[in-house]
């Protein structure tokens, strides 16, 4: 296709074009990555923590992509917080990723969110997004795992 750059449109993609538009740009990607022999081959993770009567107390959702195992969410109960569920969960999302062989997990969370809990759980920072005006600072943690699946 020849086309002049003067001629590219941009715009926000809104309603009910947007599944189709996020399928279309992660096709793309996903060429771009199987050309260089890196596909984007990615399998979802989601764990759930329950009571014993079956109340939801927290969750994490996350996705094996690349090697590692990314934790897009991990949320709890506000009456269950302070009780060890968020540990659990991610326990059994390194656990899935010791076991799948893959190289670590990696997360990130807001300033006002759970910094220290990740550090408490032996997680090491390895990025930060500054805070801006009201925007609050983001920080990057991972925890990476050796060949035979003993934290590095």
């Amino acid at each position: 296709m020849v086309f002049d750059t003067t001629d590219i449109l941009i715009a926000e993609v809104t309603g009910d074009g947007v599944d189709e538009f996020v399928t279309a740009v992660d096709g793309i990607l996903d060429e771009a990555a199987l050309a260089l022999g890196r596909p984007f081959v990615s399998e979802r993770v989601h764990i759930r923590a329950s009571a014993p009567d079956g109340t939801m107390l927290g969750g994490l959702v996350g996705a094996r992509l690349q090697g590692w195992l990314y934790v897009k969410l991990l949320g709890v109960s506000e009456h269950a917080r302070g009780r060890g569920v968020g540990a659990k969960l991610l326990a059994a999302a390194e656990d899935m990723a010791r076991n799948d062989r893959l190289a670590g997990v990696y997360l990130d969370t807001f300033e006002f969110q759970a910094p220290r809990f990740y550090l408490r759980e032996g997680y090491a920072e390895i990025g930060r997004l500054p805070k801006t005006g009201q925007a609050p600072q983001r920080i990057w943690y991972a925890k990476t795992f050796d060949d035979s699946g003993s934290e590095t």
